[in-house]
């Protein structure tokens, strides 16, 4: 079973060609899962943000940003800085920006959440660069209802889950919460 485990497959193939092919397959397989689930439920548990979160989680597995702790709490932090950013300059039941047009208020409530997310990964160690996406998607007025914010921390936890299954049966040392810094934060 080894045979089948990343770092023997990059020895005998290369590391580019193997990385590529292991991240076009777990990328695939993660949203396609997710389409599934969203198409089941009839509830949007396809979202932009999954993207670059994917491609993280399955091109950069070693890396801080894609540990469950960081992928989870990135995009939590990105769900209550939009939500906030909203409920702040009123826009909470608002239609979406691709309905209403781009306003002074929706610019704020953008600039807002961008801001506080950005801040506040930083504060708390998380960062995860598609919580960046995340919190437009909901300031931007896309995802706004407290049920599509649950869904879309629901699609989060399943990616994490796929992520710490695949990677772990791959050989990676993927983490269960966080990946250990030299410092031992």
């Amino acid at each position: 079973m080894r045979f089948y485990h990343l770092d023997a497959l990059k020895r005998r193939y290369g590391e580019e060609p193997i990385q590529a092919i292991y991240t076009v397959i777990n990328g695939f397989i993660t949203l396609g899962l997710l389409g599934l689930v969203a198409h089941l439920a009839h509830e949007p548990y396809l979202f932009p943000s999954l993207g670059p979160t994917a491609l993280i989680l399955f091109a950069t597995p070693k890396a801080a940003v894609a540990s469950p702790r960081n992928v989870i709490l990135g995009h939590l932090i990105g769900v209550l800085a939009g939500y906030l950013a909203l409920q702040v300059t009123g826009l909470a039941l608002a239609p979406p920006t691709f309905v209403a047009g781009v306003t002074g208020a929706r610019i704020v409530a953008a600039a807002l959440a961008l801001a506080a997310t950005g801040g506040l990964t930083v504060l708390f160690r998380t960062q995860h660069p598609p919580a960046g996406a995340t919190t437009l998607i909901i300031a931007l007025g896309i995802m706004t209802k407290p049920h599509t914010l649950v869904v879309l921390m629901t699609a989060v936890l399943i990616m994490v889950i796929q992520a710490i299954v695949i990677n772990r049966l791959a050989g990676i040392p993927y983490p269960l919460w966080r990946h250990q810094t030299p410092e031992g934060r």
